[in-house]
């Protein structure tokens, strides 16, 4: 059997490594089209803020560990086109440009997702930054690092756009400035009560400023390099401008394969991880995921689920029937001093869905006043009006904020009710909660 995984960083790697692993008599072949496999980009605002020096510490194995236990790895090769048909693909070595054929009898498309670029005038400008890819993060570092380079203008305040923004405070410099198209931060992952939250942290320091609802509609450059940026409502200076507007998946190399996708072009699989053609798999930020809460597959790009069902795909790729148990959409960010978690669904989103729902809201201790490092600690709950069973939850707070969201993730999954949270038996010592938890309280206060 000869098995073809597209893309080799996360559920592409996990997927080939498991498939080798479980059927050694395979013929198994990994097309990378950069020169670096397994790595992971949710590093990147940390390596760029100097949390750490090195970037290999990116790299989760070495692409000669793989090479050892006999996995075939082409980098800096691309796959140009998918014939479904007749099983075959047309590769072209990057390095070469040479193109030739090759052919398989299962195939996994993990080929990630590209940095979205808004249609801004001199876009291309040099010193404006994405930061999606390996080499993004080692070239936006080596200027920032730079003592120059003061005025950090970042577009967009979803989780990149606020990392980044953390990373240019750590490094000292002193104007940052986070323009958002929306009206809040994070708009798409947490409800209003959470963001309010972010957002009075993130203005709290010195020399960060938050532009809501402004557009950046020109980069002002000199001699093809930055100077500034003109929005709607003002010009500002700007040494350094990092584009933060979200990722596209790709694949629009598969328009005319017959894969069903999304609107954005995300491969919609079902939760064995299978397309809508026999055996041909995807999944990663290419791919929707199915989700518990909302029935339905979603796209939600993380690493986390990138690699469980890379791991589900490689066990069907060897001849197994393996099933993804779904999705929570479970994710964090740290921003600044504050730390943020969600899992489930949002209010907006049980909005949308049309789910008749309740939530709570409260603002709590992480801990008891007399141990050092109390703090508040904010947490919302969606749950069925009827049966009471949670749907979602948000916590944001200083310390002990995002382990929580772990509990929350668990009560989901189990279909907890608001009630059963509300006496779950929590760990309990003064330096880490109270003796009524701020679950169990928020559980107890749900109507």
């Amino acid at each position: 059997m000869r098995i073809v995984v597209i893309g080799g960083i996360a559920a592409g790697m996990s997927a080939a490594a498991k498939a080798q692993r479980l059927n050694k008599e395979a013929s198994l072949t990994v097309y990378e089209k950069t020169d670096i496999v397994s790595w992971g980009a949710c590093g990147l605002p940390y390596y760029v803020g100097d949390f750490y020096s090195s970037p290999t510490d990116m790299i989760a194995r070495p692409i000669e560990k793989f090479i050892e236990s006999g996995l075939d790895i082409k980098i800096k090769h691309e796959v140009i086109e998918i014939d479904t048909e007749n099983k075959k693909l047309k590769v072209k070595n990057l390095e070469t440009g040479d193109i030739f054929e090759d052919f398989y009898d299962k195939l996994m498309l993990a080929t990630g997702a590209n940095a979205i670029i808004p249609p801004i005038k001199n876009v291309k400008s040099e010193n404006v930054f994405t930061l999606k890819e390996y080499n993004d993060g080692i070239e936006l570092k080596e200027e920032m690092m730079k003592d120059e380079n003061q005025n950090i203008v970042i577009v967009g305040a979803g989780y990149i756009g606020l990392e980044v923004a953390e990373a240019a405070k750590h490094l000292g410099k002193k104007d940052i400035k986070i323009i958002q198209l929306g009206d809040r931060v994070l708009l798409e992952s947490f409800d209003k009560e959470i963001t309010d939250v972010i957002e009075e942290e993130i203005v709290s320091h010195e020399g960060v400023t938050l532009h809501l609802q402004e557009v950046v509609e020109e980069i002002i450059e000199n001699n093809g390099k930055v100077i500034g940026v003109k929005t709607n409502k003002a010009e500002y200076k700007a040494d350094i401008v990092v584009i933060s507007t979200g990722i596209r998946p790709n694949t629009s190399f598969l328009k005319n394969t017959g894969i069903e996708m999304l609107p954005n072009g995300a491969i919609i699989i079902d939760n064995t991880g299978e397309t809508n053609i026999k055996g041909i798999y995807a999944a990663g930020d290419c791919a929707t995921v199915p989700h518990l809460v909302r029935h339905e597959n979603v796209y939600i790009p993380l690493a986390t689920t990138a690699n469980k069902i890379g791991r589900i795909v490689g066990e069907n790729l060897a001849g197994m029937n393996s099933v993804f148990q779904g999705t929570l959409g479970s994710a964090a960010v740290k921003v600044m001093d504050i730390q943020a978690g969600r899992t489930g669904i949002s209010e907006e989103e049980a909005k949308k869905i049309g789910i008749d729902y309740k939530t709570v809201f409260i603002k709590d201790k992480n801990q008891t006043n007399y141990y050092p490092g109390r703090e508040d600690i904010y947490v919302k709950l969606i749950y069925d009006a009827k049966s009471r069973v949670i749907l979602g939850g948000q916590i944001a707070g200083k310390k002990g904020a995002v382990l929580r969201v772990d509990v929350l993730a668990t009560a989901i999954f189990a279909k907890l009710t608001v009630d059963q949270l509300g006496m779950l038996d929590l760990c309990y010592a003064p330096p880490f909660s109270r003796t009524w938890d701020v679950l169990n309280v928020a559980g107890n206060v749900a109507k």
